[in-house]
């Protein structure tokens, strides 16, 4: 079963974190969906119920983000916050990767990470993380985490101060949305077979 600690992090890292909003203001308390009023709005629009799976269920074979943005609790809309749980199995990898609206707090709560981002000067820092341990990842720096452990899961929790931070795959992003791949074997000097090859393994492990 995943551990209760998660839960108790959760909450404690949503009353100790004050992320930098990067959301537009808004001119009202909270924004509804338009097809709603006041009167239908009740304290379950302001509930979010998703995570229940993750402190009742067992650890994932494959690394695992649950997210809760706007996109999965329209509520947070115009409140320029949002949180990610995510799961790391042994060995496991989130891949480099950039959120474009937001940076990233990141709160370990169960196992070691091994994270780094590189800044615009591309130099890398990086960090062995311990449980109680945070990490910031500045807004729209490429950046990653790793479970180099072979026997032993992680998890992490992560708070955004956008309700849609956006996530943009560097892996996907270059070699799985059609670009050509010449320019590819160009950009990356290398060759065309090289470059089939490296979209062939990402095909394989979609």
């Amino acid at each position: 079963m995943a551990s209760t600690n998660i839960f108790k992090s959760l909450i404690f890292l949503l009353i100790i974190t004050v992320v930098t909003a990067s959301d537009p203001d808004i001119l009202t308390d909270f924004v509804i969906p338009a097809n709603s009023s006041n009167d239908a709005i009740d304290g379950n629009f302001f509930t979010f119920t998703g995570m229940r799976s993750i402190i009742e269920g067992d650890d994932p074979p494959i690394f695992r983000v649950s997210k809760a943005s706007m996109a999965e609790f329209p509520a947070l809309n115009g409140q320029s916050v949002s949180t990610a749980i995510l799961q790391f199995p042994a060995g496991a990898i989130n891949p480099p990767h950039t959120h474009p609206r937001s940076a990233e707090l990141l709160f370990v709560v169960s196992g070691i990470l091994e994270v780094g981002f590189i800044d615009t000067t591309n130099k890398l820092y990086t960090q062995t993380l311990q449980i109680g341990d945070m990490f910031v990842f500045p807004k729209g720096l490429v950046h990653y985490q790793y479970n180099s452990k072979a026997n032993q899961p992680a998890a992490a929790i992560s708070a955004f101060g956008s309700a849609s931070a956006g996530t943009v795959s560097v892996p996907t992003t270059v070699f799985a949305t059609g670009i050509d791949e010449n320019i590819l074997a160009k950009a990356f000097k290398t060759d065309v077979t090289t470059i089939q090859k490296i979209k062939a393994g990402l095909a394989a492990k979609a």
